[in-house]
């Protein structure tokens, strides 16, 4: 019932979407790139907001604006994205630089706080977002993750659990590069620098590496990680006013206020995809009489791997349904489509109170997949390639 469904809540509606890569994201500082003024020489790290002749505007990643003058003798360079060693940089004229460029800027302090440039190292901002659409691609094809169930730091291990019944063991090491979401924010660009002892039972994780020949381990080249809140039940009341909500969660047993802002993602699920997910959870399924649908409800040939592919996804490795691929296609909603009374399911960071939380992601329509009895079948089968996403989507790293 209820209560045997909801344990996929942080499978469904993790925080999928939500990073590029922290490879993509830190490519995009040039070398050197801590801003400041040693021995007279003043550095400054952003980017590009309007260039005009030998003058260009650079807007600091602190927020500042620095005017930049360049000299005739002014050194340009051209770094790659995710290259340290200037040796590998190639000299580049101003007219090749663009507005949206990023530019680390070295010089004398000049007027007014301007900076009077010797050297100048540019990312070019086609370099980085090709660099990003790169990482993106390789985090959907060699990530994975799940719910952290068991650590073990003597040996780096991390498992997590996709299902249930499945789980994939994230074998870390000293060149594992660890990230941990803020507390207050879940934009990738906000994540922070993190270790393998902050991450804790209970946490959603996603890696990326190269997988064993049966997916079960992974050898984490990169971990991204992050404790958010599962809430299900129904809305009790609606304050457009506020951006909020009031749920009736049956996991706290208790009522919670939601709250929502620009960065949350609101999706509601067709009735016919609902029910077929839902009756895929009953186990018809697996007695042959589940026709795969897309996620507007229409039939979709998903052939079977591994067993039943759940309606509407694609087989992944393992025989595991990519419910990436179905989130992606869910219609995006606003508050003002909820109504009292309706089914979701949500995952939010967790407010001051265990009375108040901020929505990453709610899924509305939802009412035949929390009322569904799974016959020993849970429902996070169905939904075990919502977890942490593929680093890249719309409320990721910007």
């Amino acid at each position: 019932m209820i209560g045997k469904c909801v344990w996929t809540l942080g499978i469904i509606l993790s925080v999928s979407g939500m990073a590029i890569s922290s490879q993509a994201q830190s490519s995009a500082q040039p070398a050197e790139s801590q801003p400041g003024n040693a021995g007279g020489v003043s550095r400054n790290v952003g980017t590009v907001k309007s260039i005009s002749e030998k003058l260009l505007v650079l807007k600091t990643d602190a927020g500042a604006e620095v005017t930049v003058t360049l000299t005739d003798g002014a050194r340009i360079m051209r770094l790659a994205p995710g290259q340290t060693d200037l040796k590998s940089a190639t000299p580049m004229t101003l007219p090749e630089v663009q507005v949206g460029d990023r530019m680390l800027v070295r010089g004398r302090p000049g007027d007014n706080g301007a900076v009077v440039a010797t050297s100048i190292v540019v990312m070019k901002q086609s370099d980085v977002a090709q660099k990003q659409q790169h990482e993106r691609e390789d985090w959907q094809r060699r990530g994975a993750g799940g719910i952290v169930s068991a650590i073990d730091p003597a040996s780096g291990l991390i498992t997590a659990s996709v299902t249930p019944t499945l789980s994939i063991a994230v074998k870390t090491s000293k060149d594992t590069a660890f990230l941990r979401y803020a507390p207050n924010s879940v934009k990738f660009a906000d994540a922070q620098k993190g270790t393998f002892d902050q991450i804790k039972v209970g946490d959603q994780l996603r890696a990326r590496g190269n997988r064993s020949a049966d997916s079960k381990e992974i050898a984490a080249e990169e971990v991204i990680s992050g404790t958010f809140r599962n809430i299900a039940g129904t809305i009790s009341s609606i304050d457009t006013a506020n951006n909020a909500i009031t749920v009736k969660d049956v996991l706290a047993k208790k009522s919670v206020v939601v709250k929502f802002n620009s960065d949350s993602q609101l999706r509601k699920l067709a009735p016919p995809m609902a029910q077929r997910l839902a009756f895929f959870l009953k186990g018809g399924a697996s007695q042959g009489g589940a026709q795969p649908v897309a996620a507007s409800g229409a039939p979709a040939n998903s052939p079977a791997a591994g067993g039943a592919t759940a309606p509407g996804a694609s087989p992944r490795p393992g025989g595991g349904a990519d419910f990436q691929q179905i989130l992606s296609r869910i219609p995006n909603i606003t508050l003002a489509d909820l109504q009292k009374e309706d089914a979701v399911m949500i995952v939010a960071m967790q407010g001051p109170t265990n009375a108040e939380a901020t929505a990453v992601t709610l899924l509305g329509g939802v009412e035949p997949i929390l009322t569904a009895s799974p016959n020993g079948m849970s429902a996070a089968a169905l939904f075990s390639g919502w977890n942490l996403g593929a680093p890249g989507g719309d409320a990721g790293p910007q």
